[in-house]
């Protein structure tokens, strides 16, 4: 059977609830737009275990998300949605790309968090947009766009207090969002939220603990991931 649609770390696949889908973590590493990658054993399990538990404490904080359950080790059933191709990426440190547009020295504390918007398309490079691009070509209406907002605020709001407690700094992450096929006028989150697409800092060495260390060769990538899904298991289980 082929998967109804295949990312660069996930796939998805039907099931027999035509509302519900089966979401799969693959092993897969990619970074600058596809041009790196790389296996790691163990990835999908990884960023679906910590997905998992960070997407059930988003929804007991009234985030509403696409996730129904964890079915394995690397699969998960989520609601369907047709996936805004806006991808939201809020800023509380400058690092990244930020820095490179900017100039910017890494580890700027921001006096409020920055909001970016981007076209979710590969064949683009993810391009940033500003609302006026977004109405134009028809990506969200304000509504929505005034939706995504508040809501990055509260999850950036609400993980970085999480993260926190994980002793781990939350510098930036990506999040993306998707109409209910049930109900099209409800926006819910949805992808993944994992090392993968957080910049994660430990809080007393500084130390990356997400894909930069896949990123800029820093080794260690799996037991980073090992390590923040073992802070995260403590904090979620409190």
């Amino acid at each position: 059977m082929e998967p109804l649609y295949e990312g660069k770390a996930k796939r998805l696949w039907a099931t027999s609830d035509p509302n519900v889908l089966r979401m799969e973590f693959k092993n897969d590493a990619t970074a600058f737009n596809g041009e790196k990658k790389a296996q790691f054993e163990d990835k999908g399990r990884l960023n679906n275990a910590i997905s998992t538990l960070i997407y059930g404490f988003l929804e007991k904080e009234g985030v509403p998300t696409h996730f129904v359950r964890q079915i394995d080790d690397t699969n998960v059933e989520v609601r369907k949605v047709d996936i805004l191709m806006v991808e939201v990426i809020i800023r509380n440190l400058s690092a990244g790309s930020f820095c490179k547009r900017t100039g910017l020295e890494e580890g700027r504390a921001f006096s409020q968090p920055i909001i970016e918007f981007c076209i979710k398309s590969d064949e683009l490079g993810d391009p940033l947009v500003n609302d006026d691009y977004i109405r134009e070509l028809s990506l969200a209406t304000p509504e929505e766009l005034a939706f995504l907002r508040e809501s990055a605020l509260k999850v950036n709001s609400i993980l970085g207090k999480f993260f926190s407690e994980c002793g781990l700094k939350l510098v930036d992450f990506k999040l993306e969002f998707g109409r209910l096929a049930t109900d099209p006028k409800t926006i819910v989150l949805a992808d993944e939220i994992s090392p993968d697409g957080c910049r994660l800092w430990d809080l007393k060495t500084g130390e990356k603990m997400d894909k930069d260390r896949f990123r800029r060769d820093l080794g260690g990538v799996m037991e980073a991931y090992a390590e923040v899904l073992e802070r995260v298991k403590v904090a979620t289980a409190g």
